[in-house]
């Protein structure tokens, strides 16, 4: 029990950290336990956990220049958007050799599981909000995802 209230309250500094360093995510690993907390503002972070060190940002997502050309009508993208709930590595099948969950040109249902998202070592099912054909996937098998990253999208 002592376990789970250390992990719990570790959980808690991490999120603190979290937000006060206005980090994407924070991932600390201490012999078989792994803690992952994500935050809201994605940014380019790494951060070094030796033992019970205090964490540091190293570096920060760089500055992208503004557009110079302006956006037209036909840049715009109809449809909904699967996005990432949580930060962790896409899969677009339940297993190695399995066929996908859904290719582009696929029709889905509400609530159709569409792919996984593992985080934490745990397999999270990701499912459609919306009814549809996928018009595109934008993300690779086993691919890194940030939190509110958009996955796919449906028309």
């Amino acid at each position: 029990m002592k376990i789970k209230k250390d992990i719990v309250k570790a959980t808690d500094e991490l999120a603190r950290i979290v937000k006060e360093k206005n980090l994407s995510f924070i991932r600390v690993k201490d012999g078989e336990v792994e803690i992952e907390v994500g935050g809201y503002e994605p940014q380019i972070v790494h951060a070094a956990v030796p033992g019970v060190a205090p964490f540091q940002q190293v570096s920060q997502a760089p500055e992208i220049p503004a557009a110079s050309a302006p956006v037209t009508a036909s840049a715009v993208v109809s449809g909904n958007f699967v996005k990432s709930p949580i930060v962790g590595t896409f899969y677009a099948a339940a297993a190695e050799g399995k066929p996908p969950f859904v290719q582009v040109g696929d029709k889905v249902e509400k609530g159709k599981v569409v792919c996984i998202i593992e985080s934490m070592k745990l397999m999270n099912e990701i499912v459609s909000e919306h009814s549809g054909t996928v018009a595109e996937i934008y993300v690779a098998n086993a691919e890194a995802v940030e939190f509110d990253q958009k996955l796919m999208r449906i028309e």
